[in-house]
């Protein structure tokens, strides 16, 4: 049994010491092959190549990180702007309502005017109807003055070849009143006269007045129909100039949105790249300290079993 026991033990024996000189010729092996990849200019360029990858990797990062700004900046701006052309849309919309309701009231006046132009015409002519009667009442009244001035004269004609019944004194009496009533008659016909001549020339100022106000009022309205129509056409243009801004502004959106998807997935696949690359090399660090604590391993149990062994020869 015990020999057994022993040829086990030298069995298990040359088993480690072969699976050790193995993992030292393995060993050895890796370490030349690392001192020659440190030492040759291959592991230099892999190493080179590498931070040169890692180098573009972080600019390309940098890069699209700077064209995501420069876009939310150009989108900012584009908003803005949409908003100044909205606010230019509605000041010129409130401009236009408000010419509106100026040409309303210019109506208005206008229709006001046509009307008092009417009233004054008709005015013009009653006052002409009734120069025309005063003007009848007073030939009228002329002729009845000279009518009576007539029968006066006859009157007195027959005074002086009738007998006298009359006094001297009464006849100056019935003169001098009847000169006065021809003077008061005059005098008053006179008035009305001029009071009709006044009422007519103003009449006339007020008549060439409305017309000039109507004139003047139909002037300014075919300024303000310029103006609307003015207006109307700067309205239609920046409808236009708006709609095709907003056509670019949406397109340019568009590829900035698809640039950006783009850069995401680039920087994504950037992002799965570099794990990858430092997966691999968490990986290749593992498997060198598992390989150094193998090898430190094999070398305690054989350090173990030599001693072990030589125990019993001392």
């Amino acid at each position: 049994e015990e020999s057994l026991q022993m040829w086990d033990l030298n069995k298990r024996l040359e088993a480690y010491l072969a699976r050790v000189k193995f993992l030292e010729e393995e060993n050895e092996v890796l370490r030349a092959e690392i001192q020659s990849a440190k030492g040759s200019p291959a592991g230099d360029s892999w190493r080179v190549k590498y931070e040169e990858e890692l180098r573009a990797l972080r600019d390309a990062l940098d890069h699209a990180f700077r064209e995501k700004c420069t876009a939310e900046l150009a989108r900012d701006n584009l908003y803005e702007e949409v908003q100044q052309v909205k606010s230019r849309c509605q000041k010129e919309q409130a401009a236009r309502e408000e010419a509106k309701k100026q040409l309303s009231l210019s109506r208005k006046e206008l229709e006001e005017e046509r009307r008092a132009q009417i009233w004054l015409k008709e005015r013009a002519v009653q006052l002409e109807k009734e120069v025309e009667a005063l003007l009848e009442v007073h030939e009228e009244e002329k002729a009845g003055l000279h009518q009576e001035i007539a029968s006066f004269s006859q009157s007195l004609e027959s005074f002086r070849c009738a007998p006298v019944a009359f006094q001297p004194v009464e006849v100056e009496d019935y003169s001098k009143r009847l000169s006065e009533i021809w003077k008061g008659a005059v005098e008053t016909y006179k008035t009305e006269v001029s009071q009709l001549e006044g009422s007519l020339c103003q009449a006339k100022e007020s008549l060439w007045k409305a017309v000039e106000d109507n004139q003047q009022s139909q002037l300014q309205l075919q300024h303000l129909e310029k103006d609307l129509a003015g207006l109307k056409a700067r309205k239609e243009m920046l409808e236009e100039s708006l709609a095709q801004q907003w056509q670019e502004q949406r397109g340019e959106a568009e590829k900035f949105q698809l640039a950006m998807e783009a850069l995401e997935q680039e920087q994504q696949s950037l992002r799965v790249q570099i794990a990858r690359v430092l997966e691999d090399r968490q990986q290749l660090m593992h498997l060198k300290m598992s390989l150094s604590l193998e090898v430190a391993t094999y070398r305690t149990l054989l350090e173990a079993e030599s001693t072990r062994l030589q125990m019993p020869a001392g």
